[in-house]
């Protein structure tokens, strides 16, 4: 394949090596080929469709739900007696009779973990959209998350919650997903189809009764129920403002995970309730109040039983910790409070005065779910670490029984360069011309020079620590010495945000900063960089990478986390020819992502 198809010279450049740039060009081309060819195999592709075979259920005779005391809303009226149905059985029937550590087999490694397309490659065929393999055991599923897509959205985490409960449910589960009603102004379209089911409840906690209520869509055979209350209406972002975080986000997913549990019991979504035996995943702290409050407030009472919880970390940085005193707003029990309670380091705390004690919500659910699951190898054992452990490691380390990494998917349906709306020109593995349209036409938006020898490297993400801005600012100056291009996109610190801005006005044809985030932009500019940069500290998982991959864009990453399970570092001299999908380097440092950038091994 001619070169040119992608611009000669330019996929995965080497801004050192002048002497041989045809080189460059070929390895980078056969990088791109090469990812492209596995990626039409299902490499690391989550096997998402919108069109899945999956139906709503038969309606079944409502059971009225048990009462827990203290927070449940009264039970509805008895219905007349009429024949027992002869429908077929509920998904989770069954489920009660299950022993514990079936968990294991029916959802961590048979439902999900089977939904993420293996790295092997017997194991790596797209199933056809219309021919989702089916689950062996069905499961009621209840997934709870602060933010989903295309409701809501910071990051990853709304990606995957957005995607994984479609796929799941084209497997032949039941689902839910419970998240809040954000009203904020910016997103309110996203929740125009969704109605009020008529069912409120009231919940004791922060010093009084809060009213809730419940807003429901069925779509892609998920039921997206939505959680209401006034706390979630209000400008900003879904957990802050330019001020910073919320002062009430304790208080905001305390009513989340209340809310979540009474959601199967109360709500008759097609015609029936999902019952006790549910399978509840609960995503990062928002949520992580969920396993705690079955095991203190329901299981006590003979509710909830038979269901099982699996918290999924998506990233252990964020932890939902608060002040000690907080706890009795919680509305738990008093002799609960060990799950919860946590002790800052004495080089942590603010003065000799304090001692340092708090309550940590991801800490209650590491102790009381009972599966936990990292986004990627890699990650699962980086969390046991006195470095990436948060404080948490060695209670993860003491759960390493239940512990285990799946690795991130994306929705192909999102994510195609052969379909993608949001492209100028479409592509493929066979055909890679309209990438090279993409990149000129990428150029022409952000107002640089088109040129077609020029590598044009891409960075998408927040503008924070963790993504290694820094380094970028440093590597900056010597990088724009170079015949390169640059465009980033991403918002987040202040500092950084000035420094995109001035860098742009100091390097006019090379430099583009775009302040803000726009998810057409953000596909335009995975279609049309030849190099995506993601020098992040740490990375659970990461998805741009994945994304730019599926794109035939060569990633460059700092080996860690999932970065570097999904990255195989380019090697053209193989055991079977050329291998490799971009470049992994560490440790992480400027020469070092430099040296990334230029490959000049190549």
């Amino acid at each position: 394949m001619a070169a040119t198809g992608v611009g000669a010279g330019c996929l995965a450049p080497s801004v050192r090596l002048r002497a041989d740039p045809a080189t460059a060009a070929r390895a980078s081309a056969c990088v791109v080929r090469a990812r492209l060819r596995r990626l039409a195999r299902g490499r690391y592709v989550a096997e998402l469709s919108r069109e899945g075979p999956a139906a709503r259920p038969a309606q079944q005779q409502q059971l009225a739900p048990p009462l827990v005391p203290g927070f449940l809303a009264p039970p509805p009226p008895a219905p007349a007696q009429s024949p027992a149905p002869t429908q077929p059985p509920l998904p989770d029937a069954g489920v009660g009779e299950l022993a514990p550590d079936l968990l294991l087999e029916g959802i961590a490694e048979d439902s999900i973990d089977s939904i993420i397309v293996a790295a092997s490659e017997q194991d790596s065929e797209i199933m056809d959209a219309n021919e989702q393999p089916q689950a062996k055991v069905t499961r009621s599923i209840v997934f709870v998350t602060g933010e989903a897509a295309p409701y809501a959205k910071s990051g990853g985490l709304g990606d995957v919650c957005g995607s994984l409960p479609i796929a799941l449910a084209a497997r032949g589960h039941r689902v839910m997903v419970v998240m809040p009603r954000y009203l904020n102004g910016s997103s309110d379209k996203n929740y125009a189809k969704a109605l009020y089911t008529g069912k409120h409840i009231k919940i004791p906690c922060f010093g009084g009764s809060h009213e809730v209520t419940f807003f429901h869509e069925y779509r892609d055979n998920v039921d997206w129920v939505f959680v209401d209350h006034p706390s979630y209406h209000r400008p900003g972002s879904l957990y802050g403002d330019n001020f910073g975080a919320f002062g009430d986000n304790q208080f905001r997913y305390t009513l989340l995970c209340y809310a979540a549990c009474e959601a199967p019991l109360i709500l008759e979504l097609g015609g029936y309730i999902y019952g006790q035996n549910c399978m509840f995943v609960v995503n990062d702290w928002h949520a992580s109040l969920v396993p705690v409050l079955l095991a203190a407030k329901y299981r006590p009472y003979g509710v909830y039983r038979d269901s099982r919880s699996t918290l999924v970390i998506h990233n252990l940085a964020h932890q939902g910790v608060e002040p000690a005193s907080t706890y009795p707003d919680l509305g738990l029990p008093p002799e609960w409070y060990g799950a919860l309670e946590w002790v800052f380091p004495e080089w942590a705390r603010r003065h000799a005065l304090d001692k340092g004690e708090a309550v940590n919500f991801l800490k209650g659910a590491v102790v009381t779910a009972d599966r936990i699951v990292t986004v990627s190898q890699g990650y699962s054992w980086e969390v046991t670490t006195a470095e990436g452990g948060q404080g948490l490691n060695e209670l993860l380390s003491s759960r390493k029984s239940v512990l285990n990494g799946i690795v991130n998917g994306i929705d192909i349906n999102d994510w195609n360069p052969t379909t993608d709306k949001c492209l100028p020109h479409h592509y493929s593995v066979d055909d890679l011309s309209g990438k090279a349209k993409c990149k000129a036409e990428l150029q022409k938006e952000l107002g640089l020079p088109v040129r077609e020898d020029v590598p044009l490297i891409g960075f998408i993400g927040r503008l924070d620590y963790q993504k290694g801005i820094d380094l970028i600012k440093m590597a900056i100056p010597e990088l724009m010495r170079e015949d390169v291009q640059f465009v980033m996109l991403g918002s987040g610190d202040p500092i950084f945000e000035g420094w995109m801005r001035s860098t742009e006005s100091s390097y006019k044809d090379k430099f583009r900063g775009w302040v803000g985030f726009s998810v057409p932009v953000s596909h335009r500019i995975t279609a049309g960089c030849d190099i995506l940069l993601m020098p992040s500290r740490f990375e659970p998982c990461g998805l741009n990478q994945l994304y730019a991959m599926q794109y035939g864009t060569v990633p460059v990453v700092h080996g860690t986390g999932g970065l570097r399970d999904t990255v195989e570092t380019f090697n053209p001299f193989g055991a079977k020819g050329e291998e490799g999908t971009g470049w992994a380097f560490s440790p992480l440092t400027v020469d070092k992502m430099l040296w990334g950038i230029a490959n000049r091994d190549v």
